[in-house]
């Protein structure tokens, strides 16, 4: 191994650990309001659906898996749908009007009134993901980013962002993974350890 690798491999473990420190610092609360609204949802009959691009894909499969399987605790499948997976559907809405729609209509066949999108992006310019944002919104659902780099375009179109303040993509990314792990865990809590906590918010519609 040559000092250059120590050395990329040291600077990249340092600057990742600042960072997520940094990050759930400020940020726990905004993490904790999301997780109640997905739980919210949840227990209201809705679903949780995810998008991304590329390795945001991968991520939104991982956290719909985890919801419909189950994360730490024994719980019944809680119901998740990555909008990445089906080929079918994919290859048919990219071949008929384009990949900027592959996402916008599946929410638009699949999304209800209160139902939550979340779109993945490290950049928050994906078109796709934005118009799906767009489709989210004018079906009332909720909207959710999480994000890098300031948000970008999806800033105005989420009704709550989860904003990693960094450039360096697959630290982003890192961080991503760790907000959608804690999104599960805590979704898990109040749904199933601390409901009580959600019973305000379900007596008032929201």
């Amino acid at each position: 191994m040559t000092q250059k690798a120590i050395d990329t491999i040291i600077e990249h473990a340092r600057e990742g650990a600042r960072l997520r420190e940094e990050y759930f610092s400020k940020h726990s609360e905004d993490i904790d309001i999301v997780a109640r609204k997905f739980a919210v949802c949840l227990a209201k009959g809705g679903k949780i659906m995810f998008c991304g691009n590329g390795g945001s894909a991968a991520d939104a499969q991982h956290l719909a898996a985890e919801f419909v399987n189950r994360f730490l605790i024994e719980r019944p499948p809680l119901p998740s749908i990555a909008l990445t997976t089906d080929s079918s559907i994919l290859t048919a809405i990219g071949n008929d009007y384009g990949y900027d729609f592959v996402f916008s209509k599946q929410v638009q066949a699949l999304g209800n009134e209160n139902d939550i999108l979340v779109g993945i992006s490290t950049s928050g310019n994906s078109t796709n993901i934005i118009n799906a944002l767009n489709a989210a919104r004018e079906r009332r659902l909720v909207t959710v980013g999480i994000t890098g780099n300031g948000g970008g375009q999806m800033t105005e179109l989420c009704d709550y962002l989860l904003d990693v303040p960094h450039s360096h993509t697959p630290l982003i990314q890192e961080v991503q993974l760790t907000i959608g792990h804690l999104l599960c865990q805590l979704t898990d809590y109040y749904l199933f350890e601390d409901a009580v906590a959600l019973q305000v918010e379900l007596d008032a519609g929201k």
